[in-house]
């Protein structure tokens, strides 16, 4: 059985390899929480942001954002991208 620690320390390097990969797409980004890290995004440009989860899914992890986005955390480049066109669109 994983423990909760397992899952941070998982969690946390997944977020860590997709903050990595945002700045290509002219994103920033911060780590928030230690337990249960999260990663926040904004684009400087538009002013948009979001938050993003990492969690466990049947076939590996998943990154989650707002509004519907999601991608296997094993392609962080290809999250960094989604998430960069979700947010580079003005409201």
């Amino acid at each position: 059985m994983t423990g909760t620690g397992d899952y941070s320390g998982q969690r946390l390097a997944h977020l860590e390899a997709l903050a990595a990969r945002l700045p290509e797409h002219g994103l920033s980004a911060r780590l928030l929480g230690t337990d249960d890290p999260v990663l926040s995004v904004w684009h400087p440009g538009t002013g948009r942001q979001t938050i993003v989860f990492a969690t466990p899914a049947a076939e590996g992890w998943m990154f989650l954002w707002a509004p519907g986005g999601q991608e296997s955390a094993d392609d962080p480049g290809r999250a960094a991208e989604l998430i960069g066109r979700t947010l580079s669109r003005h409201p």
